[in-house]
């Protein structure tokens, strides 16, 4: 078997190879001779279709593959299968749609409360055997009604308001009912990251121990063979200390804010049975196989572009999906928590309505457009968009047609495309696969990364890319806080000529950006995103090798605090770019500086994780 992914590369000629949706996506487009013979392409959790940044990877490789290639198309939330499978019947042929309604291993769905009554945490049953909501939990909801209207002076608080006969369970409450009630292993869904962290912490602190000794052993044994890669210096600074004490425990947390080092070790103790409680973010239930006996959802709702919102019907399933392990339990459970911000009946709602159906995401892109110019005459790209799914749904006939003529105005006018034929600038964007496509083919056309030093060329790239977000300091950091700009200084070994070529050639970029972004503008095109150079000094000093710690100690100076996951993903994803650049590059010098700064990128911290 192989691994394909955007910086693994590993038995690619495999008779099974698993990759990323993109790397299949970019492999058709490039026409790579990896493809020839292919049979079967498996696209799990297709309901990505959806996904307002990805999901158009999904339609292009299904529209884009040869005629011969057959496809398994699997998800658990697609609601309208008959609707999908009717389209796919016209880009792939013949399609067999299987709805499979009943699951292997027998669902219980529970409400979690915290009576003051008796100070006692209670798993209600959220349905009856009938299917009609648990009658315990509607007498949860009549009686913080009648609190809410006065009508419960036994539960009135001194302070302002009434004081419900409820609370939701404190976190340590929660893990040792489901431990009491044989319900462990478990995965407890939090929409946050550092409330991930803050549970485990709680849960330690509270003196709570899942495992025997046996299993600690384990688990310290399987820690330290997965920290091999790992200095001294960077297991002190991703505080290995405080983790490894909960894992011994029982308990860790699981988001991408950890290294994948940390994740990976996190997910082989889960699924060797060792840890028993996982507190993690819901890109859990994404493409991980981590079941468990147990699924708890903390709170019912979370933040999105709109702001809070209740889970939908669709997230609710994906996440409960976890619940049940084959061969292991005769039933799983799904466990929701009790707040003042939700009631039963909502739940109970939620939890037995249908998913939502799936809607396309897909829109074309610069690269797309380029690469449709190139393989197809003008009348063929249009009949190629017009199988997709999102024009199969539209209410607006030729809507993607017409998408495309304004990408295409656009690509004229910088010169990629003359009428329906590529320039060289339009043959070198057809080869650059990236949110910012066009702005990486701007810069690879102008002067901006000419005679840059492999440090300098990451870091200009860096800016392409990255987006700022408030990213939390996880527990151990040892960052040399206080020592932002005029507060002292942080040892980023650029020096001054360095540091201000590289601000010359960002500012740069940000110039070419900002010219994009008026075309687009003038042409109805969704703008490119502005160039962010906050992790530049620190991607160019990672790659003159400096230290973990120092290199996150610069991220913190000019960006604000960065969690060590994105640090990793952020180098990985600077790699991948400058992996094409070298690939791409007219000019060899720039090409050699790319493929440098991917050897320099890819080490330790960020390497660990990545097959050898």
């Amino acid at each position: 078997m192989g691994l394909l992914t955007g910086d693994t590369t590993l038995r690619p000629r495999a008779p099974v190879v698993v990759m990323t949706t993109e790397v299949l996506r970019n492999m058709l487009l490039a026409g790579s001779d990896l493809l020839e013979g292919l049979h079967t392409v498996i696209l799990d959790e297709v309901h990505f279709i959806q996904d307002p940044y990805r999901g158009g990877v999904w339609e292009e490789v299904l529209v884009l593959s040869p005629p011969a290639v057959r496809f398994v198309c699997l998800s658990a939330t697609v609601n309208n299968a008959t609707e999908l499978g009717d389209w796919l019947r016209t880009v792939r042929g013949d399609t067999a749609v299987i709805v499979e309604r009943h699951r292997p291993i027998v669902l219980r769905h529970h409400f979690a409360v915290h009576r003051r009554e008796d100070d006692e945490t209670v798993l209600l049953p959220l349905f009856e055997d009938n299917g009609r909501p648990g009658v315990d939990g509607a007498r949860v909801d009549a009686a913080v009604r009648r609190a809410l209207h006065g009508r419960a002076t036994h539960w009135q608080a001194r302070g302002r308001g009434p004081r419900l006969p409820y609370r939701p369970p404190l976190r340590t409450e929660l893990v040792e009912e489901l431990d009491f009630c044989e319900m462990l292993p478990a995965i407890v869904f939090i929409f946050s990251r550092a409330a991930c962290d803050d549970a485990v912490r709680q849960v330690v602190r509270d003196g709570v121990r899942l495992t025997d000794s046996a299993e600690r052993r384990s688990i310290r044994a399987v820690a330290e063979r997965r920290m091999t890669p790992l200095s001294d210096e960077d297991l002190h600074v991703l505080g290995y200390d405080e983790w490894l004490e909960g894992l011994e425990r029982g308990v860790a947390a699981h988001h991408a804010g950890l290294v994948p080092l940390f994740r990976e070790t996190v997910e082989e103790c889960f699924a060797s049975g060792l840890l028993k409680v996982v507190f993690a973010t819901e890109t859990l239930s994404l493409g991980i196989n981590m079941p468990a006996r147990s699924v708890v959802i903390e709170r019912f709702s979370k933040y999105g572009g709109a702001g809070r919102a209740m889970l939908t019907s669709g997230e609710y399933l994906q996440l409960t999906g976890r619940a049940g392990r084959r061969g292991l339990d005769e039933e799983g459970h799904a466990v929701v928590a009790w707040s003042s911000e939700i009631t039963f009946a909502e739940v109970a709602r939620v939890a037995s309505a249908p998913p939502p159906d799936l809607r396309s995401a897909f829109r074309p892109t610069y690269n797309l457009a380029v690469n449709l110019v190139a393989r197809f005459d003008r009348d063929t790209a249009h009949e190629v968009l017009d199988r997709s799914f999102a024009q199969w749904q539209a209410h607006k006939p030729d809507l993607l047609a017409r998408q495309l003529g304004h990408r295409l105005a656009v690509l004229q006018e910088f010169g990629y495309v003359d009428d329906w034929s590529l320039s060289p600038a339009g043959r070198r964007l057809s080869r650059i696969y990236h949110e910012a496509d066009l702005l990486v083919a701007e810069a690879l056309g102008s002067e901006v990364l000419t005679g840059a030093e492999p440090s300098v060329l990451a870091g200009v790239l860096s800016a392409v890319g990255f987006e700022p977000r408030r990213a939390r300091r996880l527990p151990g950091h040892v960052l040399r806080r206080g020592k932002r700009r005029g507060q002292g200084h942080v040892q980023d070994r650029l020096g001054e000529k360095r540091t201000a070529d590289l601000v010359r050639r960002c500012d740069t970029i940000a110039v070419m950006a900002e010219r994009i972004r008026s075309v687009e503008e003038a042409h109805a095109v969704p703008r490119t995103r502005q160039p962010a150079p906050g992790l530049a000094t620190a991607v160019a000093s990672w790659v003159r090798g400096t230290s973990f710690s120092t290199a996150l100690g610069v991220a913190g100076r000019d960006a604000g605090d960065l969690a060590p996951g994105d640090f990793v993903r952020t180098m990985k994803s600077v790699a991948d770019l400058a992996q094409q650049v070298s690939h791409t590059a007219a000019d060899a010098a720039v090409a050699a500086s790319a493929r440098e700064a991917v050897d320099l990128l890819l080490r330790g911290v960020v390497a660990g994780g990545l097959p050898s």
